[in-house]
């Protein structure tokens, strides 16, 4: 853990203040593995694209981009033989099962999480329970 201590004045006078960093930051582990799934291929020499941004972040998705990792955001987009990394956020089973029509090779990087969810969500559909997801409808969740 790093420490960091400063001090500042505010309108009471000199005041001390101490900041603590966590040791580990960064992405949670379904989005590391879904960007370690994509850069591997990417370091065999795959030509590899993600189907939408494999995570909700510019830069990294800008850093694959430079490393040939393409996004594609249309199904009509995807020609037979590519190889396509669905994003750690997954995708409806509709869309998976489109991408595989199509001819792609399908390599989910959708995190166990996010299935879990997906998986609770069909089986109480199953079971006629009507679901309730809110939220922004033009997110890809």
């Amino acid at each position: 853990m790093f420490f960091i201590s400063f001090t500042r004045i505010n309108e009471r006078g000199l005041k001390s203040m101490e900041l603590f960093i966590a040791k580990n930051a960064g992405f949670c582990f379904g989005v590391k593995n879904a960007v370690d799934k994509v850069l591997g291929l990417a370091d065999e020499g795959i030509k590899v694209y993600t189907y939408g941004p494999i995570i909700h972040n510019s830069q990294v998705v800008e850093n694959l981009r430079q490393k040939g990792i393409e996004v594609v955001e249309k199904d009509e987009e995807i020609k037979s033989g590519a190889k396509i990394v669905i994003r750690s956020h997954g995708v409806s089973k509709s869309e998976y099962q489109t991408l595989s029509k199509r001819g792609a090779e399908v390599i989910d990087a959708t995190c166990p999480y996010v299935k879990y969810i997906h998986s609770i969500v069909e089986k109480r559909c199953a079971e006629g329970y009507k679901i309730v997801i809110v939220g922004d409808a033009g997110h890809p969740e």
